[in-house]
Formats: C-alpha cells, structure tokens, sequence
C-alpha cells in the first residue's frame, strides 16, 4: 500500500518528538550496490548521491515534500531574467573547520560545469557563477531557467582551498578510471562526516556535532554494508545484524512481512527502468548484420518493444514491485500524464516477427544486452526475462551482467549494444531526462551525458533547447509532452516500469520514505 502524503508526515513527526532526548544511536544500512566515488561531482549515481547529500550540501535542498528550501543560501533575488544573487548564510564551516565564502561556491559551480564532471545536468543553465562579496554570489545564466532552484539542489559545494591542496580543482574522470584525493576522501559543510569508506566493505558516517542545522532524529553514526547477495541481505536484517535495508528482495517480502521485529513501508520511486539500444554505430558488433545496425532501423526497435510482456514482467518478475510505463519518467514527474504512459503498441510476438522481416532480418540477428545486478529491483532477472522474449522471436540474445560499478562505465563510454538502466529524476521535471537521456551527446555539456545509445534527432534537439527557457508554463508543458511523444513514437528507448520501492527496517526504526529513493538518517530515530 503506497505511503501517503499525512502518513509520510506523521512518521516525520514521531522521528522528530522521539529524538528529543533520546539516546544517540548507530544505523547500520545495508544495500546491493556500494557507492562509486566520493567525489560529489564525479558521477550521477543514486546511492552515491544518498551518502554524499549527507557529507555535502548545496546553497537549496528540498523539504520532506520536495518543495525547495534554503540550506547554504539563506535567500535568494533574481536580478534580471539571467541573473540570480544568492545570499550565503553566514558561520557554517566546512569539516576540517574552514569558513564556508562565496570563493567555494564559485569555484563548486565552476567544477561542477567543466568536464570530466558527470554533474553538469546541475548547472546546465548556468553560464558563469560570480562573487559579488565574500557572503554573496551571482549566478549568470544561458537564458531563463524555469527551474533553476531544483537543478540546484544536486551542485554540491566543496572547499576551495581544499580541493588546491589536494589537487582536486577538477572532477574525477569515473569513466576514464581516474583516481583522485576527493574521489576517496571528503570536506563537506553537512550534517555527517565521513570518515572511511572501504570499497565493497563499509561506509562510515560520523555526526556533525558543529553543523549550522538541527537534525529531527537521533543518528550520530551510520554504517552502511554493501551486501549483493539478496539472502545474505535479507539474513543480515532478520538477524539484528543490520537495521535497514532500502532495497529488500521481492521474493523476501512475505518472509519479512511475517517476521515480528520488521516493519516495512514502501512507496513508488520517481524511476523509471528502462532498455537501451545502439543507434549509432553503422555496424553492430556481434549482430551478424555485415555494414548493418538492425537498432538504427525502427521497425526493430518497435520489434523488440512489442515481444517484450510488460504484464508478465509486472506479474512474474516483479511480483506487483512495478507500474508499466510506456512513456520514460514517473507519474511523480512534472510532464508525465497518463495518456503518454500508454503502451506504445501492444504486445504481440507474431507482429514483432513481420516487423523484423519487413525490416529485412527474417531470421533476426544477434544481441548482447547488458545489465547490471547489484542496483535495481531485480535488475538481473528481468533482463533474464528480456533475453528469452526477444530469443522467442528470433533476435538470439546474450546477457551479460555485471556490478553497477563496472555496468555504468560501459554505459557512459558507449561501449554497449543492449542496455537496462534506470534513470531517477532529482529536479522531478522532465528536462532531467529529456537533456541527459534524450540530447545529441556531444561530451562538453550535460546534454546527452547518458545517452548510451547515441541517437541523435535535430528536432528533438530543438525541443529540448526550448524547454530550457520557456518561462511560460502552458507552452513548456506543450514542449515537454511533444518531446517526450517523439521518443516514445520513435521507440528511442524500451521503458518497462516505473519502479516501486519497499524499505524494511527493524521494528525499532522511525524514518522517511523518500520518492528519490534516499534514505535521511537526520530524520531518523532507532528507539
């Protein structure tokens, strides 16, 4: 049953009133997949994002309603239609104790906005990020930014100084397999420290005793154990070993659902999953197609979308964890509606097969399709799934699965025929998906940054360069519907469900579900 809006805020409320005076405790977190980096400019990751929100902030953030509030801004003025002046709040200090000026967000922006970072989707719209004095900066903008503020809330902000010292003044280079002094060790403003990450072993988070805000819970330390095996996940919570698990396995539900000491609340994650396809590269490695890419062609793309059992998937493999999409963002998601979630066309193997032979491979071609299985709701078993529905009409598929670490790499270097990903929107707007997804990757922006399949389309291009600016709401919805049809008409992407997400955790533990799927450990008390 989905969490609602008063129960969210409820749970919210006894965190917060059993917090007062209660004993300080450790949340030992347990999930499938280590975070990457602790570079928080280096890669667009969920659940490194989960940890580095706690070690790092930005000058906005969002409240337990998604709505953006202050955090190292105190307020903020828009001088001209490109031109916003933030003022900073005034006696937060950095980790290692440094005073927090305008020089770091300066410099945090300008990082953020040059390559190799993989955060520019934050700062897409900004141009040049400005002191004006030591407590005040000024953000230049390319053009109107209709939603800034939640761009905004993922560019974290690092110590100038210390990132010289270290020499960290750019961002790690993930895909290029780049080690730096950041990308292992942190200097945030936040409310937890970080003070060891072993990766695949452990991540620990001390509390801020000198942070400028108060926590609503009682987490003075978190351990988090990246644990891929779904039993030994599920074993180490039903034990007492761990106190909470955000991505239990579904096939463990029930078992949890009986055990006394659990609890779970679960609510649907603004994610959708979704497949992949090359469209760029003129032959395909391993197809069998000699000077061909049957995925260029979109009577095979729709071939593919239409043996694939989205139901099945829904019934079988999922067991009800999911809502079959048919368009590529959430219904949380500003653009979505229920009309674009309609399947694109049926499922219907026999009209995938005359597809195929109309677009000249009557006995189909070879795939290799890719997945990871340590990040997503049953990850590797739908893609099991897929392979043996795409075989079934004639596209022999090969699946290779691999850690979220090693998948994500290939995905970002467009080394990939057949892809599943999944894709959470952090602004909870279309244009996250459209301009990182959806634009011609061209290396230097944001745009098309995980494009894995590398198509390109003028038109929708065009689109989205609209959407960017466009301050008036009717005809930027117009856009945003527009764009997000042309890439479901053109089967662009195979989107496959909107992914529903349980958290199970110890009787004992009060906390938040989040749609962005990032656990809070400042809203949460262990009584």
């Amino acid at each position: 049953m989905m969490q609602s809006k008063k129960l969210r805020l409820g749970v919210l409320a006894a965190a917060a009133a059993l917090a007062f005076g209660a004993n300080a405790a450790t949340l030992r977190w347990a999930g499938a997949n280590d975070i990457l980096t602790v570079d928080p400019h280096a890669q667009n990751h969920q659940t490194t994002h989960a940890f580095l929100q706690q070690v790092y902030e930005s000058l906005v953030r969002y409240d337990e309603n998604f709505q953006v509030e202050p955090a190292l801004a105190t307020k903020w003025e828009q001088i001209s239609p490109t031109q916003v002046r933030f003022t900073l709040r005034r006696g937060v200090k950095f980790h290692d104790g440094s005073p927090f000026t305008a020089d770091d967000v300066v410099f945090s922006i300008t990082r953020a906005m040059t390559p190799p970072s993989n955060m520019m989707s934050a700062v897409q719209g900004v141009k040049e990020a400005k002191k004006v004095d030591d407590h005040t900066v000024d953000l230049i903008l390319k053009g109107p930014n209709p939603i800034l503020l939640r761009e905004l809330t993922e560019a974290r902000i690092m110590n100038k100084a210390w990132a010289e010292k270290h020499n960290s003044v750019k961002s790690q280079d993930y895909g290029g397999k780049e080690e730096n002094y950041a990308s292992r060790n942190a200097n945030g403003t936040g409310p937890f420290k970080l003070v060891g990450w072993q990766p695949d072993v452990k991540v620990t988070l001390k509390k801020n005793d000198d942070w400028w805000d108060k926590p609503r819970g009682n987490i003075d330390e978190v351990v988090f154990t990246p644990i891929k095996s779904a039993a030994t996940r599920t074993a180490a919570l039903v034990s007492g070993q761990v106190d909470f698990v955000p991505d239990p396995p579904p096939q463990d539900l029930a078992r949890m659902k009986n055990t006394p000491d659990l609890q779970l609340i679960e609510g649907a994650e603004n994610r959708t999953i979704y497949l992949g396809l090359d469209q760029f590269r003129d032959e395909l490695p391993g197809a069998g197609t000699p000077g061909k890419n049957p995925l260029k062609d979109k009577r095979v793309r729709q071939a593919l979308y239409q043996a694939i059992d989205s139901a099945g998937l829904h019934k079988n493999t999922m067991r009800g964890l999911s809502v079959p999409a048919g368009v590529m963002v959430a219904p949380s998601v500003h653009g979505w509606t229920k009309e674009l979630d309609e399947r694109a066309s049926k499922y219907d193997v026999e009209a995938a097969k005359k597809l195929l032979a109309d677009a000249g491979y009557p006995n189909g071609f070879s795939l290799k399709l890719e997945c990871p299985n340590d990040r997503y709701v049953n990850d590797e078993a739908i893609c099991q799934a897929v392979t043996a529905m795409w075989t079934r009409i004639g596209v022999k598929t090969q699946l290779a699965a691999a850690p979220m670490a090693q998948f994500v790499t290939r995905v970002m270097n467009n080394d990939v025929n057949a892809f599943l990903f999944g894709w959470g929107v952090a602004t909870f707007d279309a244009l996250y998906t459209l301009d990182s997804l959806m634009s011609t990757k061209e290396g230097k922006t944001a745009a098309g940054v995980y494009n894995g399949g590398r198509f390109s389309d003028a038109k929708l291009d065009g689109m989205i360069q609209q959407i960017k600016v466009e301050m008036d709401q009717a005809k930027r919805d117009q856009l945003v519907h527009d764009a997000l049809k042309l890439v479901k008409d053109e089967y662009y992407y195979l989107p496959l469900h909107h992914q529903i997400r349980p958290w199970a955790m110890r009787k004992n533990v009060e906390t938040v579900h989040r749609a962005d799927d990032r656990p809070m450990p400042i809203w949460t008390t262990i009584k």
